[in-house]
């Protein structure tokens, strides 16, 4: 049961960084740091007080950065790689219970896979947003996309069962928006 949560956890984190590259590890080393959390050999380094503070500065300079007009276009460019790099690393640190290789198998395919997905479906909102408003409701994505980060990241560490339940919804919600919008005619 617990290599089942710790797979749970470290999934629900992935999709976390889909939202924000930077909030679930810093969610992760806070929960670490303060005992909530325990982590893959090799990770414990996360839990330390200097990746806390470097985990802090970057979650802050990444959330001001997307409240500016045109940079939030550039950093979601960015982040889709830096998301399945965040989703492999997030999943691999967390998962307890199985040998390397299948830790490490379910980190890329699964981690790396479910970062992706979330970032790609927050992509294609934000790119909306941008088309439809001139970026005048970015601000507010960006909003919404740092809430989904941070509830999404406390979900995992305290609440794993529900965190994987909501990441389902939401990648069904935002494939079932993309299909939509396929289908509708241009």
């Amino acid at each position: 049961m617990e290599t089942i949560l710790s797979v749970f956890i470290g999934i629900s984190l992935s999709a976390a960084a889909g939202f924000r590259v930077f909030v679930p590890f810093l969610v992760m080393s806070i929960a670490a740091h303060t005992g909530h959390l325990s982590l893959t050999s090799g990770f414990e380094w996360v839990g330390t007080t200097p990746a806390l503070i470097a985990f802090s500065s970057a979650t802050l300079f990444e959330i001001l950065a997307y409240y500016i007009p045109f940079i939030d276009n550039l950093l979601d460019a960015i982040a889709t790689p830096a998301a399945v790099i965040a989703g492999v690393v997030l999943t691999a640190s967390t998962v307890t219970g199985l040998n390397p290789f299948l830790s490490w198998m379910l980190a890329i395919i699964a981690g790396g896979g479910i970062a992706a997905t979330v970032q790609s479906i927050t992509g294609v909102i934000r790119l909306a947003s941008t088309s439809t408003t001139g970026g005048v409701a970015n601000p507010a994505v960006s909003t919404a996309e740092l809430g989904g980060a941070a509830v999404l990241s406390g979900l995992a560490i305290f609440f794993p069962v529900i965190g994987i339940v909501l990441v389902g919804v939401f990648i069904l919600w935002g494939i079932g928006k993309l299909r939509r919008k396929s289908a509708a005619p241009q």
